[in-house]
């Protein structure tokens, strides 16, 4: 296995780290009896010679050992040096590396047939990347099919001859393959998976019912599939984080797959989710929430009827689905609407759910409560108003309670009571204002206006979290058109850094132009570009009055980050009127910066007839089956309710042409 290791100048070779002395003691650590050390040594070649995906010198010394390793049987966990070789081999962007792992492709080969089902298991994928000569290649793997007996190696076999399919598409008997396996009287995982795989090389090769083909496919593999118990315990973020993951995670990869491969075929997948989320399988529910997940963040489809399933899935017994089903209803905001009726019911059911506390930390808004919030119905009320009237406010209700905007008004005297009693020397003073001021905007209380003056009063300006509170709360005064009583302040602050957000309110309390409109051409010209952005902003509130500004905002438009031309752009809409200057500007962003399109579709809106020289960006919009900015996590919800925003704008603009 070692044959040479002591001949390599490994001193002289480099990893992530420095000098790769340490590697031939990692690599002979592969071949321990010891679990711990093997596990060791294969992290510590995870974390030097394949740092984050990179190769090195070192790496490619390793490969000729890692795949001697590999061919040996009695060395235990190989199946994770293969993993390591493939990964070397082809998911970096080396040149070098994949040779070094093709020149022992044969080393796969052999593995095809090795006594371990994990090994074979990852041998076909890597007979497919590094073994030359693709009819051999596919031979090798349609041999290999009926002689083997392992349902999960089948799989990896069909996945494989997938992956031969979309390599080398002129080698069309790697789709008769695919298709035999996708018939009877193979099983319905290994079927499920042909499907999917022939839906990504040739789908003019599918059935034509594959939607309601796979569906029944599916259950049939969940009526022989061992059941396995959603054990109770107590929480803990590890116990929620298992919770949130697949609990069949072959029966989600193959289900996965057909969905990648339908990509926006979205009516198709609507339909394909409906059969999964009224599977009665609630490991295949599950499965299917998270991939509704996936569609809605991605895709623009009349979502109601697989959110109302998914909202069906509040009322079960089984802790990963409920969980599944608020994690993604929480994200959708407004498209969740259709589950309300079922968050309501589990919100009103489960008061132990109304917060959360984690083993450690501040509490938080417990999910049902969050999702049913989100969505503004206004039946969130009243557990809002005990959850607000506890000891320990959760962190962050504030910003949940603004998504009912006016309707959150009844909450508005203790969201005030919250904000008069915040002392103003504390160090976390910001943190806790922050969604109490949010809340109250989204509301309309002006009768907040005093407990925003005391903070803004005793706010003394200075660098850090205490400035983003300053302008938090000069801007909740001005939305709350309650700019008036705080005019001295906001005097006070125009030769600080929050002048433009300070000049604006200061518009909005007297109208004064002559007051503000030499702070806002001061900050267009000589601020940092997200002042320059507000700035251009406040002078388009301006309109007319601010006339004076057009020759510096034709500039600012001309040239600059293109959120700062658009910014620019409105405004000379704005003040100006003439359509001639903005729409090349418009139309130039639109194309560079998606982001862009939300405050440009706005605009346009405001242009009516004059935008119709725009009209083909609107409609080619509303026509385009996906969302552009799609993500994951925390920032998903907000993604989707800017995305439907834009979508709602761009059919206000269509509407005034």
């Amino acid at each position: 296995m070692f044959t040479g290791i002591d001949e390599v100048d490994w001193a002289a070779l480099r990893h992530a780290h420095g000098s790769a002395e340490d590697v031939p003691g990692r690599l002979r650590s592969l071949a321990s009896e010891d679990v711990c050390e093997r596990q060791g040594a294969l992290d510590g070649l995870y974390g030097t010679v394949h740092h984050e995906g990179n190769v090195y010198d070192s790496t490619l010394a390793c490969v000729p050992f890692l795949c001697s390793l590999a061919a040996r049987e009695t060395v235990p966990d190989r199946v994770c040096i293969v993993d390591l070789l493939v990964s070397i081999g082809a998911e970096s962007s080396d040149a070098r590396a994949r040779e070094a792992v093709r020149a022992h492709g044969e080393v796969f080969v052999v593995l095809l047939g090795d006594p371990d089902a994990r090994v074979r298991r990852a041998a076909p994928g890597a007979v497919v990347r590094f073994v030359d000569g693709p009819a051999r290649v596919l031979d090798l793997l349609r041999r290999r099919i009926p002689a083997e007996r392992e349902d999960r190696v089948l799989l990896a076999l069909i996945q494989a001859v997938g992956l031969f399919a979309r390599r080398h598409p002129a080698h069309t008997a790697a789709l008769d393959v695919l298709t035999a396996q996708s018939a009877p009287p193979n099983g319905p995982g290994l079927r499920l998976a042909a499907l999917g795989q022939l839906a990504l090389a040739a789908p003019d090769r599918l059935p034509a019912d594959l939607v309601p083909a796979a569906v029944r496919l599916l259950r049939d593999r969940s009526a022989h599939r061992p059941r396995v118990p959603d054990h109770d315990g107590t929480d803990t973020l590890v116990r929620r984080i298992r919770r949130l993951r697949p609990s069949d995670e072959e029966g989600a990869q193959l289900l996965r797959t057909l969905h990648t491969a339908l990509g926006d075929r979205a009516a198709d997948r609507t339909v394909l989710l409906t059969g999964q989320l009224t599977s009665p399988d609630p490991m295949d529910r599950c499965n299917a929430v998270w991939m509704a997940a996936t569609l809605f963040r991605g895709w623009r489809t009349d979502c109601a009827r697989p959110v109302a399933l998914v909202g069906a899935q509040l009322d079960t017994d089984h802790e990963r689905l409920r969980d599944a089903a608020v994690s993604v209803l929480a994200e959708l905001s407004g498209l969740a609407a259709p589950a309300a009726d079922d968050l309501h019911a589990l919100v009103a059911a489960r008061p132990d759910l109304w917060t959360h506390r984690w083993e450690r930390g501040s509490p938080t808004l417990g999910g049902p409560l969050k999702a049913l919030t989100r969505t503004g119905d206004p039946r969130a009320l009243p557990f809002l108003a005990q959850v607000l009237a506890g000891a320990v406010v959760p962190a962050g209700l504030g910003f949940e309670i603004a998504h009912l905007g006016p309707a959150a008004a009844p909450l508005a005297p203790a969201l005030r009571f919250r904000l008069g009693r915040i002392p103003l020397d504390s160090p976390a003073v910001d943190t806790l204002a922050a969604p109490l001021l949010c809340a109250l905007k989204a509301a309309g209380d002006s009768d907040a206006a005093p407990e925003i003056l005391r903070l803004l009063s005793g706010a003394p300006d200075r660098l850090g979290a205490r400035g983003a509170l300053t302008a938090r709360a000069v801007q909740a005064l001005d939305a709350l058109g309650a700019a008036a009583q705080a005019v001295p302040v906001l005097r006070s602050l125009l030769h600080t850094r929050h002048a433009a957000v300070a000049a604006g309110a200061l518009w909005s309390a007297d109208g004064d132009a002559r007051a503000v409109l030499p702070v806002l051409l001061r900050e267009l010209t000589h601020g940092e570009p997200e002042v320059r952005r507000l700035a251009a902003r406040q002078l388009g509130r301006l309109g007319p009055a601010a006339r004076t500004a057009l020759p510096e905002l034709r500039r600012a438009a001309g040239a600059g980050p293109v959120r700062q031309r658009t910014s620019a752009a409105c405004a000379l809409w704005h003040i100006g009127g003439d359509p001639q200057p903005v729409l090349p500007v418009f139309r130039a962003a639109w194309s560079q910066s998606p982001r862009t399109r939300g405050p440009i579709a706005r605009c346009l809106a405001a242009l009516g007839p004059a935008a119709s020289p725009l009209r083909d960006l609107v409609t080619a919009e509303l026509a385009a089956p996906r969302r552009h900015t799609a993500r994951r996590g925390a920032y998903a919800g907000q993604d989707i309710a800017r995305d439907e925003a834009l979508l709602g704008s761009c059919r206000e603009v269509l509407a005034g042409l």
